[in-house]
């Protein structure tokens, strides 16, 4: 199993025992998650990434240096031998359900009725469905019938 690189408890997470507390703290800014986002959609280089968000060098710099030192990113030689790039690891990776759930959500509240926005679609071309979370029976979750257990 795959870890974020976090040496024992860190002083500045804001609930060490929440695993969405401690995430938040890893990757809840609005630039890493966009820029985590743009590595799933094929950014690699500094370059891309700054053109993809808008972000201002001296930012983009620090959440790449950060998302690299926590281990969602890693660098790389590129191809052409000339640069480092940037790429997902493992880590990085299984945020994908995290950016889907947040994407699904904006596509039901962020935007009017008849809005244009985009939709993220297979290799075929199809819209990806809606997230459904179950249990082991089969019955669906959300917060109504779930609640959080200390472990």
């Amino acid at each position: 199993m795959s870890r974020v690189s976090t040496p024992g408890p860190h002083p500045d997470w804001t609930d060490p025992d929440c695993p969405v507390a401690r995430t938040l703290d890893l990757v809840g800014d609005r630039w890493s998650l966009l820029v985590v986002r743009d590595a799933m959609d094929g950014a690699r280089s500094f370059t891309e990434f700054q053109r993809r968000t808008g972000i201002a060098r001296n930012i983009l710099s620090d959440r790449l240096r950060k998302l690299t030192a926590q281990g969602f990113l890693a660098q790389r030689t590129a191809p052409s031998g000339r640069r480092r790039e940037y790429v997902l690891t493992d880590v990085g990776r299984d945020l994908f359900p995290v950016i889907l759930a947040l994407r699904q959500w904006g596509e039901r509240h962020a935007f009017a009725p008849g809005e244009t926005h985009s939709t993220l679609v297979d290799d075929h071309g199809v819209p990806v469905p809606q997230i459904a979370l179950v249990a082991a029976d089969g019955a669906l979750l959300d917060a109504g019938n779930t609640h959080v257990q200390k472990t």
